[in-house]
């Protein structure tokens, strides 16, 4: 099952430009860059990302990212996956325009 990441547009540009990046603000504030599962996915959207529109939805496959993944608590206690390492654009199964649904919900389906 992947993980997701969410960028907003102009730091998805600049990392799919340079092919990696060390992760948003947030993750630059904190050591390292946050990810959500598919049920946490919703929550971090509205924590984070209320009213925005123009976001970008990354998918990735945790076991490839190998060690420096971790999972640990945060919000609620709950585990969420933190990766301690440059992000590469080869680590992304797909990307695409997150789109919200009329009730503020996310479709999570792989691009076609």
């Amino acid at each position: 099952m992947p993980i997701y990441k969410i960028f907003r547009a102009d730091e998805w540009a600049a990392f799919d430009a340079a092919g990696e990046t060390a992760g948003a603000p947030i993750d630059l504030s904190d050591g390292y860059i946050h990810f959500s599962t598919e049920d946490q996915l919703q929550g971090t959207l509205d924590k984070h990302f209320a009213g925005e529109s123009d976001l970008w939805l990354l998918a990735l496959d945790p076991d490839a990212l190998g060690p420096a993944l971790r999972w640990e608590p945060a919000r609620g206690g709950a585990l969420f996956p933190h990766l301690y390492r440059t992000l590469r654009r080869d680590d992304v199964l797909w990307s695409r325009a997150l789109t919200r649904l009329a009730d503020g919900s996310v479709d999570r389906n792989a691009p076609a």
